[in-house]
């Protein structure tokens, strides 16, 4: 029977994703499956569609969480936070995006052993599928991280399930009525596919120059070709045009995401799930990037580089990056969107004053702590930097001319609590992901370079203080060389806290596991604002998700604190649900409690 496959653009399709079939009945003029053996961008289509339906980094989940409210009223994640999330609604959905990037990867992987990658030489032609079978290991299980961590959760059975293992093809004469595996058990594919992917990739494109060393587990193939050649044929396949696609490290990165979310409360369920193993993987990446003191120095204002951003070439990502998307050039979509509006901004994302609280001041102590010195009439004064940095508030100075920009309800200026549509409901504009040289301006636009990433190193380094706190206590190594107050540490002091008093309340902390808990969860919350992390984050925490999202309004002298939004989470939605519809057609697919 001949098949056709549909590879030009992306679309929902086979089992679990709501239509028949990926395959149909070929037609005149269109390719079978036969096609790809000759034909390698037929084959490496298979790949690059896998590669389109990568969720992005700043998905504005935080309008769910009570780190930011927005004033577009009609927002998916306002709706889901204020009472409207159900299994047939469902902002969080990656089932449909995800099986479908999964179905394209294991046609390619049961067939790309019969494509021919060269027609001029086999080794070549060998070492390009090794290639392309680690990238479309790595994707699969990528994906499956995502369907576990939307989807994963216990059924009505007390069951902690994740979610059907695919891992071969499903044409149209399969059983498209596959339950969902254990949670252990997609854990191990997990681990199993990024094995496949570590093997047959390096840890980073790149070529080697002469003289140079191949790593040794390529040696299998490339020793099948003359010693003058190896190095022209590893450069070819694993070289500098590699660089923007999965490789070695990514999959380190992601074996440590997800070994952190099986060891968190809401999926603890086993010793193969434990903290050590969460930390190790994080340790991993650490080690290659060079330990603490290799934590990037720029890192808390990636965003906004510019010197970073403005030699971005051939690839060669800037230090804080792991994996990103692709180099936008002279852009000012995101300044746009979320500058206050006397700057050209639709103001989209109002943070909250639940988050302003979070930045400590600037000698460590939180702001409810006797020692802080916080004073409630001069909110924003000697406060951890960052807050300046990431949070626009009321006197912040902000834009390609430093505008000062009033944020409370009698301010007599669009950016006031609530003058327009576009106003901010929190008294709030974020600042993050923003850069201040762009000028939105329609009559006199000035864009920069942005770099949205996917992976960041400071994730792994927290991922890392998270673990190790929670398997050796704070100071605590295991078979590493530093501690969770050892990057703790770090992390403060490039942020501003601890440089001149040599930051007290961490050294509280550093006896304490609890205290440093909870030090760890607020730095995170800090370092990785506005980047989607928070809604993950306190699910799988189980904290309460019901905090009712509040703001301030600024009058001179006078702050009026206000409740903005409040939350109408169940117990039930620590765990997402699996998609109605597929519920409903495949009765083999249990529910998550509640949904």
């Amino acid at each position: 029977m001949k098949f056709k496959i549909l590879i030009a653009g992306f679309f929902a399709f086979s089992a679990l994703t709501g239509c028949e079939k990926l395959l149909d009945a070929d037609t005149e003029n269109l390719p079978g499956i036969e096609a790809m053996y000759q034909d390698t961008e037929y084959a490496r289509g298979l790949i690059l569609s896998a590669y389109v339906a990568v969720p992005g980094y700043y998905d504005n989940s935080e309008y769910a969480t009570d780190d930011a409210v927005t004033n577009d009223r009609s927002n998916g994640f306002l709706q889901l936070a204020t009472g409207s999330w159900t299994s047939a609604n469902n902002p969080f959905n990656v089932w449909n995006s995800a099986y479908s990037s999964i179905e394209y990867l294991n046609l390619f992987l049961q067939n790309s052993q019969k494509v021919t990658w060269s027609i001029l030489d086999p080794v070549l032609s060998e070492f390009y599928n090794m290639k392309f079978r680690g990238e479309a290991y790595g994707l699969r299980a990528m994906y499956m991280y995502y369907l576990l961590r939307n989807h994963g959760g216990y059924t009505t059975d007390g069951q902690l399930a994740g979610v059907p293992i695919l891992t071969e093809f499903v044409d149209a004469s399969s059983n498209f009525n596959t339950p969902r595996a254990s949670f252990e058990d997609c854990l191990a594919q997990i681990y199993k596919d990024l094995d496949s992917a570590e093997a047959y990739l390096p840890v980073e494109y790149g070529a080697i120059a002469a003289g140079g060393v191949i790593p040794a587990r390529f040696n299998a193939i490339l020793d099948k070709a003359p010693e003058g050649k190896r190095r022209e044929i590893y450069n070819y396949v694993m070289g500098d045009r590699q660089r923007s696609l999965f490789n070695g490290l990514i999959a380190k990165s992601f074996r440590a995401r997800v070994a952190l979310l099986a060891a968190s409360p809401a999926f603890l369920n086993g010793a193969n799930n434990s903290w050590n193993i969460a930390a190790d993987a994080a340790a991993a990446i650490i080690d290659r990037k060079g330990g603490v003191s290799a934590l990037p120095a720029t890192g808390g204002t990636y965003y906004a580089n510019d010197a970073e951003l403005s030699s971005v070439s051939n690839g060669v990502l800037p230090p804080e990056y792991i994996w990103s998307k692709n180099l936008q050039t002279n852009t000012s979509d995101q300044e746009a969107a979320y500058f206050p509006p006397s700057l050209f901004g639709s103001g989209r994302m109002n943070p909250t004053q639940n988050l302003v609280d979070a930045f400590p001041m600037l000698n460590g102590y939180p702001i409810n702590n006797t020692n802080s010195g916080y004073n409630a009439s001069s909110p924003y004064a000697n406060r951890d930097p960052r807050l300046a940095k990431y949070i626009v508030y009321d006197g912040s100075a902000v834009g390609i001319n430093n505008t000062v920009v009033r944020t409370g309800s009698g301010a007599g200026t669009d950016d006031g609590l609530l003058r327009r549509e576009t106003s901010t409901r929190t008294g709030y504009y974020m600042k993050k992901r923003l850069r201040m040289d762009v000028n939105p301006n329609p009559a006199a636009t000035v864009g920069k370079n942005h770099l949205e990433p996917r992976i960041r190193y400071t994730e792994m380094y927290l991922n890392y203080a998270e673990a190790a706190n929670e398997a050796w206590g704070p100071t605590g190594t295991g078979s590493n060389a530093y501690s969770a107050y050892d990057v703790i540490k770090a992390i403060r002091r490039r942020g501003g806290i601890g440089l001149q008093n040599g930051d007290p309340y961490l050294e509280e902390c550093s006896s304490d596991k609890n205290k440093m808990r909870e030090l760890i969860r607020n730095e995170r919350r800090i370092e990785l604002s506005f980047e989607s992390f928070r809604f993950w984050d306190l699910r799988r925490w189980k904290l309460n998700l019901n905090e009712t999202a509040r703001g301030l309004d600024v009058d001179g002298s006078s702050f009026t604190p206000i409740d903005v939004e409040r939350r109408a989470y169940q117990d039930y939605m620590y765990y997402g649900p699996v998609p109605l519809s597929e519920v409903l057609k495949y009765n083999n697919l249990k529910q998550n409690a509640g949904w």
